[in-house]
């Protein structure tokens, strides 16, 4: 395991919270960790896809894998993290729907 700089981590943040069902899965499992199974038919998304964000996440360290018997529960790999999802999603921003439009446009962050 590697341990990363500050710029770095939140680089790998940014990078799993680009993608809506990333970010509902994070939202999701701030709230209770859960079953891949359920956390598919919670988010609306077939389990190959669910399984490809989790892996995804997994590599950011941003969530973790419980083995419970044959099972594995999925929880945030640290507290911190739906904490800072909560102070995220209490932001208000003021966006500029010309800049930013749902298909994207050059120079959109």
């Amino acid at each position: 395991m590697e341990t990363l700089l500050h710029r770095d981590a939140l680089a790998r943040f940014g990078h799993a919270l680009s993608d809506p069902t990333r970010t509902q899965i994070l939202l999701t499992l701030s709230t209770a960790p859960s079953y891949p199974s359920d956390l598919a038919a919670q988010i609306g998304v077939s389990r190959q896809i669910l399984s490809n964000h989790l892996a995804c996440l997994r590599g950011c360290g941003l969530v973790v894998a419980v083995p419970e018997g044959r099972r594995s529960r999925y929880e945030l790999a640290d507290p911190r993290i739906g904490r800072a999802l909560a102070d995220l999603t209490g932001l208000v921003l003021a966006v500029d729907p010309a800049c930013c439009p749902d298909s994207g446009a050059a120079g959109c962050c």
